[in-house]
């Protein structure tokens, strides 16, 4: 299944993408997506629902956040070879983790913000886990038994933020710097995340073109390594980090981002995002 939540900010209403791509109204059904209809059980519940026999949604309304209920945003940094040798950073042994602020997520096609006193405004296509099941010391092979489903992050980041220090928080948490969705597409529809072409372009350049066989460490290995260290919940999140292509891997000029760029990017099977880049308002 493809769910997701549409309409206006704060106001969203659940939906499921049909076999033709059509956005169909689940609100019929469920009031809305979270952690419970997200669980096994809650999963089971909806297979059972023909997406044909739900109302059509016609026009094209605003996608949100396809559920809610993220306690964690987890992220994964330097996943992918070719990133972190753009980077300049050596290969790590281990997963790098670091936590993206809650406050930061936002729909798929809500405009990035540009902080104040930003001067390297920056985008990450990443492949997303959604965790399902309460996630403790799980196995590597039984990792992805954890797993609801799958979504597109755009991990947006602000380089100059992001280096002033060893943690990376600052430079990844800013408000508008998670987009998620447009759907979580669940894992009966996703049978092996690691065969997964991902892409983004800025202002219609391709930036990125990859992959996801070409991770380090893979879904499986990510959600145990992560349980190892905390609890992972229903509903919380693993974005797993980006191919090469970023503006700070660039050479000799780094295109950041700026007000009026327009980021476009995709998964294979997972749908795609666009963003436009504003300046921050005061609101």
């Amino acid at each position: 299944m493809k769910l997701c939540r549409y309409g206006r900010n704060g106001f969203e209403k659940p939906g499921v993408i049909d076999a033709q791509g059509q956005l169909r109204d689940f609100s019929g059904v469920i009031s809305n997506i979270d952690q419970e209809t997200i669980s096994p059980k809650g999963l089971a519940r909806l297979r059972k629902i023909r997406p044909e026999s739900l109302p059509l949604v016609r026009g094209n309304p605003r996608f949100g956040v396809p559920y809610t209920g993220i306690s964690k945003f987890v992220a994964i940094g330097l996943n992918y070879v070719d990133h972190a040798h753009e980077a300049g950073l050596q290969i790590p042994a281990e997963p790098v983790v670091f936590m993206k602020a809650t406050t930061c997520i936002s729909g798929p096609n809500d405009d990035i913000q540009q902080p104040r006193n930003s001067t390297k405004l920056d985008y990450e296509v990443e492949i997303a886990i959604v965790i399902g099941t309460r996630a403790k010391y799980v196995s590597e092979d039984k990792a992805l038994d954890y797993v609801a489903g799958y979504a597109i992050v755009n991990d947006v980041s602000e380089r100059a933020f992001q280096l002033q220090s060893s943690q990376w928080d600052k430079g990844k948490g800013a408000d508008t710097f998670g987009p998620i969705g447009p759907w979580l597409v669940t894992s009966d529809e996703i049978t092996n995340p690691q065969t997964l072409d991902v892409w983004l372009d800025v202002n219609g350049e391709r930036r990125q073109s990859s992959n996801t066989r070409n991770m380090i460490f893979s879904c499986a290995r990510l959600v145990s390594y992560v349980s190892n260290y905390m609890t992972l919940l229903p509903g919380d999140i693993i974005t797993t980090g980006t191919p090469a292509g970023v503006a700070l891997g660039m050479k000799p000029t780094q295109a950041w981002l700026k007000p009026g760029d327009v980021v476009t990017l995709g998964i294979k099977g997972l749908g795609e995002q666009r963003q436009k880049v504003i300046s921050y308002t005061g609101k």
